[in-house]
């Protein structure tokens, strides 16, 4: 499954990085602390977070992952925005909780 049929799917909002919803995505994770998405995060899996700062960019570039959805309507702020556009990795949002967005994330890769 690719970036893109997610957020077609699922009414995600772009809000940077649209350059690369091609990505495929093999997995996600979920977690508000930084350092756990450091040392557990895989490589092109989808990090669903309630983080909005610009390090989460910075950890998302560096662990190579394929999007961040931000839950609950949160909305990023503009050094957020500029890391995402900097590091091309698509910034998404949805107004889902947390537990209802993995949710659907496993069932879509789960039956993919």
């Amino acid at each position: 499954m690719k970036v893109s049929d997610l957020v077609e799917k699922y009414g995600l909002k772009v809000f940077a990085g649209q350059e690369s919803l091609g990505k495929e995505i093999s997995g996600g994770y979920v977690s508000d602390l930084l350092s756990d998405v450091m040392g557990h995060a895989k490589e092109n899996e989808v990090w669903i977070t309630l983080q909005t700062h610009q390090n989460v960019m910075a950890i998302a570039s560096l662990k190579d992952l394929a999007a961040v959805i931000l839950v609950k309507g949160l909305e990023p702020d503009d050094d957020t925005l500029a890391r995402s556009r900097e590091e091309g990795i698509p910034l998404l949002g949805t107004n889902r909780g947390t537990f209802e967005m993995a949710g659907v994330l496993f069932n879509e890769l789960k039956s993919s």
